[in-house]
Order: C-alpha cells, then structure tokens, then sequence
C-alpha cells in the first residue's frame, strides 16, 4: 500500500515507477477506489518497465496499493532449496541497485529521490527476515488486518523494520532464508546459512573496528543505528551492497585470512559517501564510489598502520581501470566519469570507472592540496551535503569555493572518456619485491620462448609461501600489465612451472584464482578450463563472471556460450542480463524462451509450498518523506495457487 499525505486539496495525478508488477487496485483513504493506468515503456526501453499514474480524489492523504511481483521481477532472486548451503529450505533475496526497486513496489525510482519507510514483514516460522532497517517492536497494523484475507494455516511469525533515515529506494532490501547470526559488537552483526556464518563471522570480525575508523575519518558518528552483514549465496552479483543497516556480500570474500576483508571497508565507507551524500542521479555515480574508494583505503591504511598501503591499494584499482577501458564491449560514452544515459539502464553503464578514475580524481586534488587540507575538506563535505544529492557540477563548485587558488583540468577529468590526463604519484615501495618477481617470470617466459618450449630447471624464484594475498595480486597484477602491453601471452611451461612452485590454480582466494585464471586462458591453457568453468558455474559475482566469460569465449567461443546457458538461470538476473549482452547470446530466443517458461512453471510449483514465496509470506513496506509519504503494502513474494 502507498500512503501519500497532502494537505492541498486539488485533483492530481501521482507517478511511480513499476516494472513486471501485477496492480490489483489502488485504494483512497476515503474508501473509494482510484482510477489509474499503466503506461508501458517502449519494447527497446523495457527495463524502464511501465508508468504507474493514479488520480488522487479530492482531499485524498493516503492511498493503498494492492499489488504482487512476479518471476519476472527483477530486483527478486528466488532461490530452491538445492541451490542453498543448507538444501533443506528455499531462500530469497533482492536486489535493487540501480533501477529495480520498481520490480519490488511502486516507487520513484531513481536515486534523487530519498524516503524513510517502514516494514511488516511475515515469514514462514522456520525463517529469518533481515532488512535494511532497524527491527521494531511489532505495532497493530489496521491495514494488515483489513485487507491480508489470505486463507493459510502455516505457522509463521512476522517481523517489524523501520527506516527513519530518508534513502533512495536503490537501498531498500531484503533477505529470507535459514539464517543464523553471530555478534561482533554491541552494534554489529554477521549473518548467513548456519554451515556458513561461523565462517563469515571469523573473516568478517574486524567490522566493529572498520566502523571506529570511519567515524574518526570522517567526523561524522555512524548514524544508521545497527551495522549488520549478511553473507548471501554465492548467486549475489556483486563484492558488497551498502544496504542501510545490513551490508549483503558475497562468499567469494571467505578465505579464512580476512584478505579480503577491505570490501567490508568498502561498504561501511558507504554508509557515509553514497547513503547519507548520494548521487542525485545515476550519470554521477562516480561521486558515490570514487569517494568510497579513498575513503576505504584511508581506513585499510589505518588496518595496516601504514599510510604506503593507501598507494600500494590504488596501484592494483589503477589497473583494473585500464583493464576495463581497453576491454572490448563498453561504449564509448560510457567511458567517461559522467556519463549521459538518459532513458538507457544503468546497468549497462556499471564498471570499475566509477570506482578508480573517480579515485583518482580525488586523489589528485588531495596530492595538489595536501593530506591534511584534502582530509578536512572530505569532513566539510559530509557536513554541508549528508542527507541530500549532489552532482557534479555542484561538487566542482563546492571544491573551487574551498580551494579558489587551484589549478584543475575539470572538463577533461569529468567529461572526456579515457584514461585519467595524469597519472597520481603512487609510493611504489610495497609493490617493488611484487614486480621484481612478475619481471623475473617474463623474463625467464621469453628465454622459454626463444628456446622453443624447452623449460630452464635452474632459475631460482623466489617463494610466496609468506606473502600476504595482496602481495601475490599485486605480482599478478604486473604479470597481466606485462603481457597486455606486449601483447604476449604467457608460455604454458611457463605456466607449468609456475603451477608446480605456486599452487595458484588451488588457492581459495577468489581474487589470485580470478587473475591466475585470466593468464591461462590468455595462453590458451586448455588444463586451467576445469578450473575456470568451475569457478565460473560456482558463483555470479560479475566482477569474475563477465571477464572470464569473455576470456572463455575468445579461445573457446561454442563452450562458453554452451555454459552459460546451461547455468544462466542460476545467476541473478541482472548478471545474466550483462553476460548475455557480453556473449551476444539471446536469452528469449524461441529454444531458450521455451526453456524458460518451463522453468518458471516449474519454480512456481516447486515454491508453492516455499518459505518465501508461499502464500502466507506478505510484505508490507512504508515510505515517508516530508509532505509525502508512500506504504506499501504488497502482494511481494507471493504466489498464488
């Protein structure tokens, strides 16, 4: 249901965002039904889904809307319960970032716009709900109880949340599973699957710690109330989620050495760059991750008590985002830190540019500024903008207002696709024994070459063993650099060699296995493929999907479009959407469409009697803002028989 408070008394039109929703009725506070009309977006444009525009009557202040999703819903990943750690109960989880709140609730659907909201929330009474709020103590619910008239005896329990912090509706979520948690701090939990959350909770227990240091960093007290995490199944398509409240992640961040623990970092910087100072719209989502992406090294630094970390940290992001400008697929004018999608989907917009060319930007200012200076302008920033939207332009006055005197080529760092126009100075001291080691591999791989394929036995490498992780990407990292530039692939007895001493083709950090991958694949190592494919097919993170189907498909182009339509209904929608588009592969083709209903039949049998999508599984989610507040209460995951 929506509510929506005004005190003007004039007939007008509300419009809300939906998208793969089915609308049953819209309802007045006066008890009358209110006339409205969904205007569908055009068939290229379907990921805007369609136009929700109700005629308020006179004096209207609240209006409900009954409404379900569907299989098609987007922002929802339904789970059986063969594809769960546990294999006994099925699971859900959503997904809203960038534009698929609308496939969840009505809504404004856009970042620009922010709302409080609360939940009621019931669950079969064998699940857990976790959402991006704060739990409540149940409240008595007139509306549940005049319009839920589901006829259900499962037993179930129901779960209250509020949001009060106003926030874009790309960080409303939730999950529903088996799940079980475990205590960091007084405000900090982890949560996961019961064979999982020992684990994420051991890997995970700097948390409490990553908090203090942002709250110091930035001057500003964690304001969000609780910060829990919710380690998810490994379908989830990205590193982290800065949900409000409840960061989702993904397990490919379990090692058992907390190596990869910075993403964590990564997510509780957001809960001050990007959830209190947001993007006002999706073309400047660079000031969401590239202030996240200083801010979380500014903590790690802190982690490792050494200020080099911070550059040794950027170095590695300084690749990836060469990586992602030379690579094959993205358009040209996404090339760019603002970009212009106008009516296209943000997702097709998403990569690492955001992330490390906006990072850079700021690290420039801050190297033409100093540490100091650049530290208390961070801190200003948060002050004058928490709570609100910001866009570039406002951002560059902001700056030229503090520091009039400085120089900057703004037009060509925020407007021109490409490489930065200068490079930062990055202290090189923690990177040196990493491409000491990569060189000396490229240079034993050319006497390789020149030898015909005959190994050398008597080069003397030096060991690993002790190396932290970042070390070893680090050395990776130079190794891909290498051989990119030189267009020169590696030797597979170099290769070899480098299996024997190293082991890399068995580690469990996903970041060394992810990059050891890309070497092989490059050369065309047909002994790495069970490897990759397993890797791939084991989860849907799309920073390693989509690059190692890519890789997958240059030398072996029919196995990897045969893979991944064999396993494209396990990912998240949005990462089968991008991988699809990645391997020019049709996912509604006559064979695959056929394919897919079948599928969709089958799942809506199969969760007929599923915690999250039985018929007794209601949501009831409210927004507030400040002259407009929006309830919905929803048929959300729910499935009729």
């Amino acid at each position: 249901t929506l509510k929506y408070n005004d005190t003007k008394t004039d007939n007008k039109v509300l419009q809300l965002d939906t998208n793969n929703l089915i609308i049953h009725r819209v309802i007045s506070d006066q008890d009358c039904d209110c006339d409205y009309e969904l205007i569908s977006s055009k068939k290229e444009k379907e990921h805007l889904g369609s136009q929700l525009c109700i005629t308020l009557p006179t004096d209207t202040k609240q209006i409900i809307i009954i409404y379900e999703t569907t299989v098609q819903s987007s922002a929802i990943q339904f789970l059986d319960a063969s594809q769960t750690s546990g294999k006994k109960y099925p699971y859900l989880f959503t997904q809203c970032q960038a534009i698929h709140a609308r496939s969840l609730l009505p809504c404004q659907d856009r970042p620009g716009v922010k709302a409080s909201w609360t939940a009621q929330v019931t669950v079969p009474e064998w699940a857990t709900c976790v959402m991006s709020a704060v739990q409540i103590e149940k409240k008595e619910d007139k509306i549940e109880k005049e319009y839920d008239n589901d006829d259900n005896t499962t037993p179930t329990k129901t779960y209250y949340w509020e949001q009060r912090i106003p926030v874009s509706s790309y960080l409303i979520a939730m999950a529903v599973g088996q799940l079980e948690c475990r205590t960091i701090s007084d405000r900090c939990r982890v949560w996961s699957e019961p064979a999982v959350v020992d684990a994420a909770a051991s890997d995970f227990d700097q948390t409490e710690e990553f908090l203090k240091i942002a709250e110091e960093l930035s001057g500003i007290p964690y304001a969000w109330g609780r910060y829990d995490l919710l380690c998810l199944v490994p379908s989830f398509p990205y590193g982290g989620m800065e949900n409000p409240c409840l960061t989702f992640v993904t397990p490919t961040l379990l090692t058992g050495d907390k190596s990869l623990a910075d993403v964590i970092a990564h997510e509780i910087a957001h809960s001050w760059t990007g959830n209190l100072v947001t993007n006002a719209t999706w073309d400047h989502f660079w000031l969401n991750e590239g202030w996240t992406m200083w801010f979380q090294r500014k903590i790690m630094a802190r982690i490792h008590n050494s200020d080099k970390f911070f550059d040794f940290d950027a170095m590695g992001g300084y690749k990836s985002l060469q990586d992602t400008l030379t690579s094959e697929g993205l358009p040209e004018k996404f090339k760019s830190l603002v970009l212009d999608i106008q009516d296209n989907d943000p997702d097709d917009a998403y990569s690492s540019i955001a992330y490390e060319k906006g990072f850079a930007l700021l690290y420039t200012l801050e190297q033409k500024v100093g540490a100091t200076e650049f530290q208390n302008f961070f801190r200003t920033y948060l002050q004058k903008y928490q709570s609100e939207t910001v866009t570039s332009e406002k951002f560059r006055e902001f700056f030229t207002t503090q520091f009039p005197s400085v120089q900057f080529d703004w037009d060509t760092w925020l407007y021109k696709p490409g490489m930065p126009p200068t490079k930062p100075k990055f202290d090189t001291t923690m990177a040196e024994e990493s491409q000491n080691l990569a060189e000396a591999w490229y240079r034993f791989d050319q006497t390789q070459k020149n030898k015909s394929g005959e190994t050398t036995t008597n080069d003397n490498f030096e060991s690993i063993t002790d190396w932290s992780s970042n070390r070893i990407i680090c050395f990776l990292d130079t190794l891909l650099v290498l051989t990119t530039e030189e267009t020169n692939s590696l030797e597979l007895s170099t290769l070899t060699k480098m299996k024997e001493l190293y082991n890399l083709d068995q580690t469990r950090n996903s970041e060394i296995l992810f990059r050891f991958c890309q070497l092989c694949l490059a050369s065309e190592d047909v002994s790495i493929l069970p490897v990759a494919l397993r890797f791939v097919t084991s989860q849907g993170r799309m920073k390693y999907t989509r690059p190692l189907y890519r890789a997958l498909y240059k030398s072996h182009p029919q196995l990897a479009v045969n893979t991944f339509l064999k396993h494209s209904d396990t990912y998240h929608p949005i990462c089968s959407k991008m991988v699809a588009s990645d391997l020019s592969v049709s996912l509604s083709s006559n064979e695959e469409q056929e394919k897919k209903m079948d599928d969709d039949e089958k799942k809506k049998d199969d969760n007929k009697s599923a915690a999250t999508t039985s018929s007794s599984t209601t949501t009831l989610l409210t927004a507030a803002a400040a002259v407009v507040s929006i309830a919905i209460i929803g048929v959300l995951v729910r499935r009729k028989k």
